[in-house]
């Protein structure tokens, strides 16, 4: 199976603290990293303001993981758990030409 390489863009809300950041971020590369990833870049881009509110903030905090997998399982794995994290107000991800 051929590999494919992912890019996922998470927001995080600006109120936590940056101990619970670093956990929050170390956690979502470990997902990957556990449903068969591999991890090419986990950056972060900072807080920014957001053209419009969401879940009643105005800015957020950019996190971004650059990486590969042979299939779709950590990418559905980052969804579900991105999802019903309070921490996380939203995530995008998409699938990038080699």
């Amino acid at each position: 199976m051929a590999t494919t390489k992912y890019e996922i863009t998470y927001i995080i809300k600006p109120d936590v603290d940056e101990e619970s950041k670093k956990a929050i971020v170390d956690k979502y590369d470990k997902v990957i990293a556990d449903n068969d990833g591999t991890m090419v870049e986990s950056k972060d881009w900072g807080k920014r303001h957001f053209a419009y509110e969401i879940d009643k903030y105005r800015e957020g905090v950019y996190h971004i993981m650059t990486f590969t997998a042979d299939n779709v399982k950590a990418v559905n794995e980052f969804d579900r758990l991105s999802k019903i994290d309070n921490a996380v107000l939203r995530s995008m991800t998409v699938k990038l030409d080699k």
